[in-house]
């Protein structure tokens, strides 16, 4: 079901009925459609836990066009999606609390990773460094974010052939001490919507059970 948070950002939630923790979800650029109220609810039951989903573009309606999207994010200010990010994790009224995300969400995850919150956190192909397009003053370096934060808590789910994603990045985010794991053959957004050109369900599948793996290690 949909609910506001304090901030007034839009999240979908399921609540579990004896989750084993909770799991904040941060949506690609195309933000909160059908596809993550699916994927709150298959999390839900399939991970036995409390899940919920952040609107990462809140108060805005894009269309389905990713230019608008891309132009956007540089406006998006680091400090507000975080506070949206622990307002959902407080929402899921559980001890314990993981964080997933993919594409620009990805990217989320590693910048959230200056806060103790989450006790563990996947990203899927989150950008290791800010594109060129999206610098901005509120747009702050993931590897920063992570060097001073508890880069042990994250696991990044990487494609070699992912442009966002170069082996040069990948190196840096290694020395972090983010633990990833690099699929060979893998593009850009090849996991979690399997109606993209890249879909691999084979590595999918791996990737999905290394990640909920990694989470629920926390408990």
């Amino acid at each position: 079901m949909r609910i506001t948070l304090p901030s007034g950002t839009e999240a979908e939630i399921v609540r579990h009925a004896s989750p084993r923790m909770g799991l904040v979800v941060a949506p690609d650029i195309f933000g909160m459609r059908p596809l993550y109220d699916d994927m709150v609810a298959k999390f839900s039951a399939d991970w036995e836990m409390s899940v919920i989903a952040v609107d990462p573009f809140p108060g805005t309606d894009f269309g389905p066009e990713i230019e608008p999207r891309f132009a956007a994010v540089p406006n998006l200010d680091d400090n507000d999606h975080l506070r949206d990010l622990l307002e959902a994790a407080d929402a899921l009224d559980t001890p314990v609390v993981g964080l997933i995300g993919f594409c620009l969400g990805g990217m989320y995850c590693f910048k959230a990773a200056r806060s103790d919150r989450f006790a563990r956190i996947a990203s899927f192909y989150g950008m290791i460094t800010v594109p060129e397009g999206w610098k901005s003053n509120t747009q702050g370096e993931p590897l920063g974010m992570l060097i001073s934060g508890y880069a042990e808590s994250v696991l990044a789910i990487v494609g070699e052939k992912d442009h966002y994603t170069p082996i040069v990045d990948i190196d840096q985010l290694r020395s972090t001490g983010v633990q990833v794991v690099l699929y060979p053959e893998a593009e850009h957004g090849f996991a979690h919507d399997a109606s993209r050109p890249s879909h691999r369900p084979d590595d999918a599948a791996d990737a999905f059970a290394r990640a909920k793996a990694w989470l629920q290690s926390a408990v």
